[in-house]
């Protein structure tokens, strides 16, 4: 009869515990999907962006700082274009890579011709690999709270 009982409160505490565990679902909004255009999963299709380094590498250092510097304001024409979601370098690595950026278009060539205005890569400091990328059509809402955070700009 102990053993009974142990098991039923054995039972009873693990329900428990799965029951709290179960998050409520926060409701649908029919609204704030259709503004960023999910699908019935909260997903859509973006271009990823590798940049790779290029293959000019004869420029001089003023040259190539002056060419970066266009390369940052066209990132952020491009984020007041609301085409660019995220972008960022990459760490050291052994496959050139440099950095990344997500797209925010309808194909990869709306993204060929959007990357066309970069100065680094119309020089070839930069060389974009795309990729068509299926991701949370909620990852353009963090950028207002980056602003928040950010204590210095580029």
């Amino acid at each position: 009869m102990k053993k009974l009982l142990l098991l039923t409160c054995l039972i009873t505490v693990m329900i428990a515990t799965q029951a709290q565990d179960k998050k409520a679902k926060v409701p649908y909004d029919e609204a704030l999907a259709k503004k960023l255009g999910a699908d019935n999963y909260g997903m859509k299709m973006y271009v990823l962006v590798i940049l790779k380094s290029g293959s000019n590498t004869t420029e001089t250092k003023a040259k190539t700082d002056s060419l970066f510097a266009g390369h940052m304001v066209t990132i952020g024409k491009m984020v007041e274009a609301q085409k660019l979601i995220v972008a960022g370098p990459m760490g050291k690595n052994d496959k050139n890579y440099r950095g990344i950026f997500v797209l925010n278009t309808k194909s990869i060539e709306e993204a060929k011709q959007l990357l066309e205005s970069d100065p680094a890569i119309k020089a070839k400091l930069l060389e974009p690999e795309l990729y068509n990328w299926y991701g949370s059509a909620a990852l353009a809402e963090y950028l207002p709270f980056h602003d928040k955070i950010q204590k210095n700009s580029f």
